[in-house]
């Protein structure tokens, strides 16, 4: 969405005076400062007495790891058992997950034991390892395959929804993005492309995923909160728009609230709308690509479920995105009908 506006038939349009907050502000220049900066230049513009900012409110707590978690049936087998599958190579890998550090392993190790077990089970299943198995061997291959194929969406959901760096990703221990660096950063998308993969590896035809790249993407979330501070930001925008919309309507209910003088359309308006236009896009990207982690249990655990639809919608009226793009609207509204009063 973009202002509504001309560089001739709306020079009255408040945003004419945009330069000295943008200068302010420069590259390190925070977000808050930008939009304070601005409702202050707006209630200049407008003989009023500018706001007070208010605090926005703060953003939602992830769940904790427990209410995060689903439940998975343990799948028990006698180490003879396991043994006489010796030719698929499973044998170590279930003596180490069944050992001590193997029960108190993250849950990003825990994740990466259930996808090496799945995919040494599937090669064997589909080798000729079977045809030398004898009876009750086979048919134990065969339901060990199907018990973790039909697990194996369980078990990714907790290996990431169970992992620290996750909810690192939404720490409340976070500030709003800087002004200048509203996009997600390359590595972190780059992750969530990973995990994505990684998700719905049992449902799709496709090449081998590097497992040993796992730790890697999850460190590469947790080397900062970006959900967190895109939220914060989104919040922190709302909260601003819909003050400096109080401005405006004060002036409309004055009914003279004009510029005092004609400003031609400059860059400096155009820049303060494309910070709001690469914000709004930041999110739109960033919530889009967090989606179908969210989305890849049919029925996720109640409290993530409400987390993400207070607070990842891109539809929910609450939720920062839609709120935010709600207050933008409104406050353009505003802005073209101060414009046509004073044209």
């Amino acid at each position: 969405m973009h202002w509504a506006f001309s560089k001739k038939g709306l020079a009255t349009l408040l945003v004419a005076g945009l330069g000295s907050l943008l200068a302010a502000c420069g590259s390190d220049g925070d977000s808050n400062e930008l939009l304070i900066d601005y409702q202050r230049d707006l209630a200049q513009r407008l003989d009023l007495a500018p706001p007070s900012p208010a605090s926005p409110g703060n953003i939602g707590a992830f769940p904790e790891q427990r209410e995060r978690l689903v439940s998975i049936p343990e799948t028990r087998e006698g180490m003879l058992n396991v043994f006489a599958l010796r030719e698929c190579h499973i044998t170590t890998l279930v003596a180490e997950r069944n050992s001590t550090l193997g029960r108190v392993a993250p849950a990003s190790q825990r994740w990466r034991y259930e996808l090496t077990l799945w995919q040494r089970l599937t090669d064997c299943l589909a080798s000729k390892v079977p045809e030398s198995l004898p009876d009750a061997d086979r048919e134990r291959l065969e339901r060990l395959t199907t018990t973790k194929t039909e697990q194996l969406a369980q078990a990714a959901w907790n290996g990431l929804f169970g992992s620290d760096e996750w909810a690192g990703s939404f720490s409340r221990v976070s500030s709003p993005l800087p002004a200048d660096a509203l996009s997600p950063p390359e590595a972190q998308l780059q992750s969530l492309g990973y995990l994505r993969a990684l998700m719905t590896i049992a449902e799709k035809d496709t090449p081998p995923i590097d497992l040993e790249a796992l730790e890697g993407h999850l460190h590469a979330l947790n080397q900062r909160p970006y959900t967190a501070e895109l939220l914060r930001t989104l919040t922190l925008a709302t909260q601003r728009l819909e003050e400096a919309s109080d401005l405006a309507e004060r002036a409309l209910a004055r009914h003279d609230g004009c510029l005092t003088s004609a400003l031609e359309y400059n860059a400096n308006d155009e820049h303060l709308d494309q910070w709001l236009e690469t914000l709004n896009a930041a999110a739109h990207d960033w919530l889009a690509a967090l989606g179908p982690l969210f989305d890849s249990l049919a029925s996720p655990p109640e409290a993530v479920d409400a987390y993400q639809e207070k607070w990842l919608s891109r539809r929910h009226p609450s939720s920062p995105l839609p709120a935010f793009e709600a207050a933008r609207h409104h406050h353009q509204e505003l802005r073209e009908a101060l414009a046509r009063r004073c044209r």
